[in-house]
């Protein structure tokens, strides 16, 4: 009778680490998929910004037609991107055609000194600081769930229950890595 008893409470034990494990796999993943999602809001926040950005540039430099055409072709793609890879290489195409964008403007003193402008200018690079801290958050999230994938015991349970590690949002140029610089 013991040994059922004994039997019984290392079955119970194990079903509760299991339980444990399973149920911190959960939180982490749904914790990276928040993460993501939080990475997306800021997104779209930016590209809300640029059509805005584009039109005031516009009325001084109506010479660039090409380099809006990008900026707009490289914030559709951008939009439309679908997955973690993707949407790294659509970023940065983003990035580059925004850092041209703002070159332009340079040979605008007017436009520099334009309230309208300046107010766009300050949304864009808060937003890149919040598309920045979003993509940490979501890496930091991501990164525990894989450890946890990876780890023993955790791998075992995390292999039965198909969990898979995730993509890390990274950029594939090292200039990405920080937010445009906008001097005027």
């Amino acid at each position: 009778m013991t040994f059922i008893i004994v039997i019984g409470i290392i079955v119970v034990v194990a079903l509760l680490a299991i339980a444990a494990i399973f149920n911190k796999l959960v939180v982490l993943k749904n914790r990276a998929k928040e993460a993501w999602a939080d990475i997306d809001v800021q997104l779209k926040r930016r590209y809300n910004l640029i059509p805005n950005l584009v039109n005031a540039v516009k009325g001084y430099a109506t010479h660039e037609r090409e380099l809006f055409e990008k900026v707009t072709q490289a914030r559709s793609q951008a939009m439309n991107a679908q997955g973690t890879e993707a949407k790294g290489k659509a970023e940065n195409m983003l990035s580059d055609t925004l850092k041209s964008l703002f070159a332009v403007v340079e040979n605008y003193p007017d436009l520099k000194a334009s309230e309208n402008f300046k107010h766009l200018q300050e949304e864009l690079v808060d937003t890149e600081d919040k598309v920045q801290a979003s993509r940490r958050f979501y890496n930091n999230n991501v990164k525990s769930l894989n450890i946890k994938i990876e780890s023993f015991p955790s791998n075992i349970i995390a292999k039965a229950f198909n969990y898979k590690k995730m993509d890390l949002f990274e950029l594939a140029v090292p200039g990405e890595r920080e937010a445009p610089k906008v001097e005027f």
